[in-house]
């Protein structure tokens, strides 16, 4: 059987420009293309959404920017995900997306954007526990909806120090845990895709 490359979407709960998540999760995504997948990049404001409510859903529909984000995550094998935490937790941005995203649709397979799918998880952080606290929330709720999210997640801390001005970071062992994700990812999608 030929082998397909395995499409990871990059998602980010941050929706600021230059959010070291933003940054962690790009070297992440660059290690999965090294290892062979094909990367389809969100933009910040691609999770800018209304917030969800289901008043509104039955009212109007789906808003085109969640069907956009809807198509794109069901065309994905997988997601790279950046996970900022706010308060200990993952961001509004980030649980409402998945909120969106999870809503049944008519003449799609019931949470058709996630069941089978692969996931990696990054977080990075100025503080010293570099988001470790939002990893869990969010592989959880990743997993409740039927994604396997890989082993060996990366926080990193004291994150606004690691970056220079073109987005690279600076310290080699940092790199080197960030890009494990995104390789690791790649190459267990491309497995699961090809078997």
């Amino acid at each position: 059987m030929p082998e397909h490359a395995p499409r990871l979407l990059m998602l980010c709960g941050s929706l600021r420009a230059e959010s070291l998540n933003r940054k962690a999760v790009e070297i992440a995504a660059r290690a999965a293309e090294a290892a062979g997948a094909v990367i389809d990049r969100t933009a910040p404001k691609d999770l800018a959404l209304p917030l969800y409510d289901q008043d509104d859903e039955a009212a109007s529909g789906f808003p085109d920017a969640v069907l956009k984000l809807r198509e794109r995550m069901q065309a994905a094998d997988g997601f790279l995900v950046a996970c900022p935490e706010f308060n200990g937790t993952m961001t509004a941005a980030m649980k409402n997306a998945i909120d969106w995203a999870s809503r049944p649709r008519e003449g799609e397979a019931q949470l058709a954007c996630f069941r089978g799918k692969t996931a990696g998880l990054v977080a990075a952080s100025p503080g010293k526990l570099g988001g470790i606290r939002g990893l869990p929330e969010t592989r959880r709720v990743l997993s409740g909806i039927g994604v396997h999210v890989i082993a060996g997640d990366f926080a990193l801390g004291n994150a606004h120090e690691m970056f220079d001005d073109q987005g690279n970071c600076k310290d080699d062992g940092v790199r080197a845990g960030i890009e494990n994700v995104g390789t690791t990812l790649a190459k267990l999608t491309a497995a699961i895709k090809n078997s």
